[in-house]
């Protein structure tokens, strides 16, 4: 597919970055108006005192208001194995609809067994208001966007670009951070590879910003570069780098990682478009810990 970009159009992107998961989330403002779009936002949890909070998400919130922005759009670039999304939490602040890849139907099928959570939870995606498949536009205020199926990490990853401004995801990492492991359920080393150049097909002057940042050797956190800066330096997959090569090293790599420490509870709050697990008949909500089971 032919994705039609328009680098005419620089929408202004303010990052917040949260330390506790090396997430960044973005405000993304229609220069033509008032209208923006929140991507990639985190809620807040001590996992071991089972303690939610919204600290960075009223940071994104008060970002908006001072602004007087108007949110149209909370878009989640895939099912984060990270951090908790906190778009139910916004968008009840500020409105706006919640858009996801529509493969979020197979993460749900997946992690709806593994978390044993019964016929009660749907698995149809109609937690968000939005399904997104590949090269479907919508519109932040005048303008033009469009999503990008990039699966791979996982099976619902999408990249979104907005103007001359494109969010990654988990797809790539700054050039010298490489590219996202392919090992969990539904990833794929290979198709990784096919989805990184799809991302690197954009023209190279697109502004390309990441989901994460780890600071590799001691850098400063950054979280924006080129596709022009990621085809010559990406350390994975610039300069050259064959298919085969990335899945071998890729392979291998995966097979040394940890789980990311906030994975249980990021899939079961992040599966269900953010919203915690419902209540009991006590008016308690509880995650699950399956044993052996991811």
């Amino acid at each position: 597919m032919t994705y039609q970009t328009n680098l005419d159009i620089k929408p202004d992107v303010q990052a917040v970055f949260d330390p506790a998961t090396n997430t960044i989330s973005y405000v993304v403002k229609d220069p033509a108006s008032n209208a923006c779009a929140i991507v990639d936002s985190v809620m807040d949890i001590d996992y071991a005192a089972g303690r939610i909070s919204y600290d960075h998400a009223d940071e994104l919130i008060d970002y908006v208001q001072k602004n007087d922005l108007r949110l149209e759009w909370l878009i989640e670039t895939h099912v984060h194995a990270d951090h908790l999304s906190a778009a139910p939490y916004i968008q009840a602040k500020l409105g706006g609809k919640l858009g996801i890849g529509k493969n979020i139907t197979v993460v749900q099928d997946t992690f709806g067994k593994v978390f044993n959570e019964g016929t009660e939870f749907q698995r149809d995606g109609s937690q968000f208001d939005r399904l997104f498949e590949d090269g479907d536009t919508y519109k932040v205020g005048e303008m033009d966007c469009f999503a990008i199926h990039t699966p791979g990490h996982t099976p619902a990853c999408m990249v979104h670009v907005m103007g001359n401004a494109a969010f990654v995801g988990d797809t790539l990492f700054m050039p010298d951070g490489g590219s996202a492991r392919a090992d969990f359920p539904g990833g794929d080393a290979a198709t990784l590879y096919d989805s990184i150049q799809k991302v690197l097909s954009l023209p190279d002057e697109m502004r390309l910003f990441m989901c994460h940042d780890y600071g590799p050797n001691g850098r400063d956190i950054a979280w924006e570069t080129t596709v022009a800066d990621e085809k010559a330096h990406n350390i994975h997959v610039g300069a050259g780098k064959t298919k085969e090569d990335f899945v071998k090293f890729r392979t291998e790599r995966d097979a040394q990682l940890d789980m990311p420490k906030l994975i249980i509870p990021s899939l079961q709050v992040n599966m269900r478009g953010g919203d915690l697990p419902p209540e009991d008949e006590d008016g308690k909500r509880f995650l699950k810990v399956p044993l052996n089971g991811l």
